[in-house]
Order: C-alpha cells, then sequence, then structure tokens
C-alpha cells in the first residue's frame, strides 16, 4: 500500500506578513532612504506611488526565496529587493501614462495629480536609479540578469500595445504579453534572492521556475478581478482592460466560444473599447465558462509554482512562498 502523500505545509497571508516583516521593515526603509533626490518634484511623486500601498510582494518575494535556501536574508538581499520595486513602480509610472489611468490602489495616479511627462521623467528616475543600486552590489551575474529582465518588460510593453484594441488576441498572444511584462520581474526577483544566498545553478532555477509560474498565476487572476471583484476593493475602475482595449483571458475565452453572431460584437466591442457594453461582455464570459476557465489556468500556473519548489529544503519560508502561489488564486482583491 503506497503512502498517502499529504499537502505541503503553506502559510496563509498574514502569516507570511508576519514572517517577512523584519526584512520589509529594512526593504522599505532602504527605498525611502534611495528615493531621495535634490529635485523636490520627483521626492514628490516618488513618495505618492511608493505610499500608495499595495503589499510589497516583489520585494518580499526576494526576501524569502533567499531564506528558502536556508540562508537569513542579508543587505544584499535588501538591495537587490529594492531594486526590483524601483523597477516595478518605474513600469506602473510608465503604464498609467500609456493606458492613461487615473485610479491605481484606491488613489489617483501620479499622471492624474501631476500630467504625463512629470509621471514618465520620475519613471525613468526610479529606473536609473535602480541601476545605480545594481552597480553599486558589483555583481555581474546581477547586472546581466536585471539587464535581460528589463529588455523583456519594455518588449512586453510593445507587444501589450500592438494587441490594443485588437480582438484577434488569443491566448498564446496574451501568455507572451504577461510573461514579459508580468512574470520576468517576478522570476528576478525569486533567482537573484537565491542567487545573494549563494546556492548552486540547480537551485537558482528552481525558484526562477516558481516565479515564473507564480507570475503568470498573479496575472492571470488579476485580470479575472477586473470582471470580477468590488470595485473599492479592486482599488482601481472595473473595466478598466475593456476600456483600454486589452482583451484578456475571460474575453478571449468568450470570443473563442461563442457563436458567430456574438463573436462579431465582442470583436466590435474591443475595438471600440466600449465600456457601456460591460453588460453584453459579462453575460458572453458567463455564458461560455470564461471566468471559470480563466481560474482554472490560473490555478495550474500556481500549481506549478508549487511543484517548481519541490527539492527545496522543508522550513517557514518554503511554506510561505507556497502560501503565495495558493494566495495569488484565491485573492479577492
Amino acid at each position: 500500500m503506497s503512502a498517502v502523500q499529504l499537502p505541503r505545509p503553506a502559510l496563509a497571508l498574514p502569516q507570511i506578513q508576519s514572517f517577512a516583516a523584519p526584512d520589509m521593515a529594512a526593504i522599505d526603509a532602504l527605498i525611502r532612504r534611495r528615493l531621495a533626490s535634490d529635485v523636490v518634484l520627483i521626492n514628490q511623486i516618488a513618495d505618492h506611488i511608493i505610499s500608495a500601498g499595495g503589499k510589497r510582494l516583489r520585494p518580499m518575494l526576494v526576501a524569502l526565496a533567499g531564506r528558502a535556501c536556508g540562508v537569513d536574508a542579508t543587505a544584499e538581499h535588501h538591495q537587490l529587493a529594492a531594486i526590483i520595486e524601483f523597477i516595478h513602480t518605474s513600469t506602473l509610472l510608465h503604464d498609467d501614462v500609456v493606458d492613461e489611468s487615473d485610479l491605481r490602489r484606491g488613489r489617483s495616479t501620479a499622471n492624474a495629480l501631476w500630467g504625463n511627462a512629470p509621471s514618465v521623467l520620475v519613471g525613468d528616475f526610479l529606473y536609473s536609479r535602480s541601476f545605480q543600486l545594481m552597480v553599486e552590489l558589483d555583481r555581474m551575474q546581477v547586472m546581466r540578469i536585471l539587464a535581460d529582465t528589463t529588455n523583456r518588460i519594455a518588449e512586453g510593453e510593445v507587444l501589450q500595445l500592438l494587441h490594443v484594441h485588437n480582438p484577434d488576441t488569443d491566448e498564446a498572444a496574451y501568455l507572451r504579453v504577461i510573461e514579459r511584462k508580468t512574470a520576468v520581474l517576478f522570476a528576478a526577483g525569486t533567482q537573484l534572492g537565491a542567487l545573494a544566498s549563494g546556492v548552486d545553478e540547480a537551485t537558482q532555477q528552481r525558484l526562477y521556475d516558481y516565479g515564473m509560474q507564480l507570475g503568470y498565476a498573479f496575472q492571470i487572476a488579476d485580470d479575472v478581478l477586473d470582471y470580477t471583484a468590488d470595485a473599492a476593493d479592486l482599488g482601481k475602475n472595473l473595466g478598466d482592460d475593456l476600456a483600454e482595449g486589452k482583451a484578456t483571458l475571460p474575453l478571449i475565452h468568450a470570443i473563442a466560444h461563442s457563436d458567430a453572431a456574438t463573436q462579431a460584437r465582442l470583436r466590435q466591442i474591443v475595438r471600440d473599447g466600449d465600456t457601456d457594453a460591460m453588460p453584453e461582455v459579462l453575460a458572453a464570459i458567463h455564458a461560455t465558462g470564461g471566468i471559470a476557465y480563466s481560474q482554472r489556468r490560473a490555478t495550474e500556473y500556481a500549481l506549478a509554482a508549487e511543484a517548481a519548489l519541490e527539492g527545496l529544503p522543508e522550513n517557514e519560508a518554503v511554506a510561505a512562498l507556497r502560501g503565495l502561489a495558493r494566495y495569488a488564486v484565491e485573492r479577492q482583491h
């Protein structure tokens, strides 16, 4: 008789945050210290977006990945975490300008308050500041990983732009955008956490794979929430993706599985970015099982993220990473 495989231990989000709290306090202090500039407007805009809340998931992943290797997080882990957060924040500033967004995390976006040009330029400042922090570490492998990552993120931004208002966007194209826009930064963070812990390449690869799969799961779940969440909880306007002409997985699935007349109507809605047609879109998504399908795909990626952790020593940090994979697809905002 074979042994029953029990579920691996995983921490719930409050436990994860409690476990990571000392590292996150050090990372947050470093972020705020290194944001400083002699240019007042840079400080104002950078502080606005850095202070806007959020769970600091990406920098947390750096510290947790480092600890998952059985090593206490060091000043190098914390600096790498700050670098990841600066890169992420710079992309948010640029994204909000490209998407003409006026709300993020329940607050007015920087471009809504200060205009597009200052937002883009402060995004550039944060991006260049991240490279200053990289150079201070004086590790060519860190530079290589982050240079490749930022280049792929830029490719993802352009790929997404090519698919705006394009009803022919299919699941494969959608996943290519997610890989570059979201997953590669998750993967870089977890790989760098492992690198700073001095582990072998196989362990670094496990944690890179975990971050990549988690990034897919997180973004697909995020795109589902754009159709299902409460706007107040989500901290942005529901239907933003549709308004921006972005066909995400629930809608892509609906277009592919609707009758000819509904397909034609949905394609026109994507071309127009017609948020007034949201009831029609939601009806088609629900009729074709688009939400359930997208949730299932997100769960597949989350399970793949958990599977990537096999072979690591069982410790609290690994349980935290496992918990984040589950949180990514279970969250309501």
